[in-house]
């Protein structure tokens, strides 16, 4: 009894419905039958087919309660990529820029190798004067590249010569006393271990000198060592680090990634430690900066090192392998 009082209410709520509604409505629900019927296996839509749910989206405000075979998002899909294979269409039809004569362009080719201190405002208007109207960033275009050098790279070098090198560089540790700590690090590229450090108020380029002599006794030192532009290194350490045998590749200015490993250490070393710690004096320093290390060269991988430490670390067997923490 109750289905029959439902089949008549829904007959009464067609009947009061808009002719436009249900034209719609009978339409979405035939077309979904002819894609059904078309295909014996799973519904397959046509071009046709999605330019006509396309239409009744943009029409019909109920064409999402129609759907019974698709889902709204399939919908909104094809409209979207039929919007972008229009203005496609579209763009394809811009004329742009006319094409350069190639003999202009040899001009400007020759002008440029003829006249090497002529900047493009200066041969565009050369070429005014011969009734030739050109842009600077035409001219900038047909510039012919200058050949490129011989020498390796910067990063060609740090990978040819990993076990030769050694970087070193200062970084700074406020205090609780509101004093300011330098500290100065050695570190040798090929583990990526850090020969030494030292810690100062107030460092000099003598002291300095004296830290990298302490670094590397009894002729030890690496062919190269890598470093920044800071007045630090003065005279003094200049010299005994010749005396040393070591040969400075000082980096350019204001581009510390050229002293990429330095800079690697010095950030893991404030976002791992020191910025989680406060340092109240040096022999404080000493001791977390030590501690530090101890974990940095025995446990802590890198990608560098094929995910091993600087000092190398076996790997265990997971059956007998243990973890623990450390606080």
């Amino acid at each position: 009894m109750f289905s029959v009082i439902l089949a008549v209410l829904r007959s009464l709520g067609a009947a009061l419905q808009p002719r436009r509604r249900l034209l719609f409505e009978n339409l979405a629900l035939r077309h979904q039958l002819l894609v059904l019927n078309r295909n014996a296996g799973k519904p397959r839509f046509r071009n046709p087919d999605r330019l006509l749910w396309v239409f009744l989206r943009a029409v019909w405000s109920g064409w999402e309660k129609a759907l019974v075979i698709i889902q709204p998002q399939t919908v909104i899909g094809w409209q979207r990529a039929g919007f972008r294979l229009y203005w496609r269409w579209r763009s394809r039809r811009r004329d742009g820029r006319p094409p350069i004569d190639p003999e202009l362009i040899r001009l400007i080719r020759r002008m440029w190798q003829a006249n090497s201190t002529w900047g493009s405002p200066r041969i565009r208007d050369e070429l005014a004067k011969l009734g030739l109207e050109v842009s600077d960033s035409t001219i900038r275009k047909y510039r012919p590249k200058p050949p490129r050098s011989s020498s390796q790279t910067w990063k060609t070098f740090l990978h040819n010569h990993t076990k030769q090198i050694v970087a070193i560089d200062f970084f700074t540790v406020p205090t609780a006393t509101f004093r300011v700590l330098c500290v100065f690090i050695v570190l040798a590229h090929e583990r990526r271990k850090v020969v030494h450090f030292a810690i100062t108020e107030v460092p000099t380029a003598c002291w300095t000198g004296q830290q990298l002599v302490n670094a590397f006794p009894f002729e030890t030192a690496p062919r190269f060592l890598l470093r920044d532009r800071d007045g630090i290194y003065g005279a003094e350490f200049v010299r005994r680090a010749a005396s040393l045998g070591m040969e400075a590749k000082v980096i350019a200015p204001r581009s510390p990634w050229q002293n990429p490993c330095a800079e690697r250490l010095i950030g893991s070393l404030r976002r791992e430690c020191l910025d989680h710690v406060i340092i109240f004096n040096e022999r404080h320093l000493h001791r977390v900066i030590r501690e530090y290390l101890d974990y940095y060269h025995h446990h802590r991988t890198h990608r560098a090192l094929e995910r091993d430490c600087p000092v190398p670390r076996p790997v265990e067997a997971a059956t007998k392998a243990r973890s623990s923490s450390h606080p």
